[in-house]
């Protein structure tokens, strides 16, 4: 068990207690989030003056002293696996690899071997662990999409990167081949999407009430009889959005069996190229590509001109 201990300066006086220790944990990369530290105080592990508090909203005054009862980490129960993953980049707190298609990111209750998080883990990774269930996973690919995807090695990391991700200030490229010849050069798809009414695993393009906004730009790169090649930036981040929008508007991604038909196209056919954000530890823009896949290039060759 760790406790912490801050003194109320005079320039925090009557602040919120949540806001305070949610302040004083950027300051000092805990990890802590306003969440995380709201449940610390439910829990009565947040003391004011040696008495524990209950509420959120406190107020603080100078001079009060605060003492943080952290709770032992719980160990992850998923075992470390030897799998190959091709590492892009990887520093003390963040980690880029080039996800290869088929790997899934991270464990399920039906599926807790042979994932993105097993391989890290296999390799003594250090992870963030806000979620213990997806150590150091702050975003996701579809099991049978490939390319960038970046990997927390800390909780400080993990708030600062999924903060960027839900304001959508992260930088992302996809690239996808189609089947059709598509319209136009380049367009926005603005259209929500929820549940499927009839197919509870799959998501669709709906109006209905518990649907959510979703936006993709997509741009042309090439065109053939049949096929085209699309670079795609999604501005939401919704569940299968990028093979739902382009299902919807009668260009399903080759390969995908569950929102377009079977093709012989040997996987789905989109790829993360591209990734970039703000580094949560330097504060400095960084940016990672990755390049075409080869069966990409080998259907493009024979089939787009």
């Amino acid at each position: 068990m760790k406790e912490l201990s801050l003194k109320v300066s005079a320039d925090q006086a009557r602040m919120r207690l949540d806001l305070l220790l949610a302040d004083y944990s950027a300051a000092n990369n805990l990890g802590l989030s306003r969440t995380i530290i709201q449940k610390l105080i439910h829990e009565g592990r947040v003391l004011l003056n040696s008495q524990a508090v209950k509420r959120p909203h406190q107020k603080v005054n100078p001079a009060d002293e605060v003492k943080i009862i952290l709770p032992e980490k719980e160990k992850t129960e998923f075992l470390p696996e030897e799998i190959p993953l091709e590492v892009v980049y990887e520093d003390d707190d963040l980690l880029v690899i080039n996800k290869q298609p088929g790997l899934v990111v991270h464990p399920s209750p039906g599926n807790r071997e042979h994932t993105l998080v097993n391989a890290l883990l296999g390799r003594k990774t250090k992870l963030s662990d806000i979620n213990k269930n997806r150590p150091g996973i702050v975003h996701r690919l579809d099991k049978d999409t490939s390319g960038l995807l970046v990997i927390a090695k800390n909780n400080s990391s993990h708030l600062k990167l999924a903060k960027q991700f839900a304001q959508h200030s992260i930088q992302r490229k996809y690239i996808a081949i189609v089947c059709g010849r598509v319209e136009f050069d380049e367009d926005v798809i603005e259209a929500p999407i929820g549940r499927h009414p009839l197919k509870r695993k799959d998501m669709a393009v709906s109006f209905a009430p518990n649907t959510k906004y979703a936006r993709t730009h997509y741009r042309t790169l090439k065109r053939g009889k049949f096929f085209s090649f699309l670079e795609l930036s999604p501005f939401t981040g919704r569940t299968h959005q990028l093979r739902v929008h382009l299902a919807y508007l009668g260009y399903p991604i080759l390969g995908d069996t569950k929102y377009g038909k079977n093709s012989n196209f040997s996987r789905l056919a989109l790829h993360a190229q591209e990734i970039g954000f703000i580094h949560p530890a330097t504060n400095k823009p960084v940016h990672f590509t990755s390049k075409v896949p080869s069966e990409f290039q080998d259907f493009i060759k024979k089939n787009i001109s």
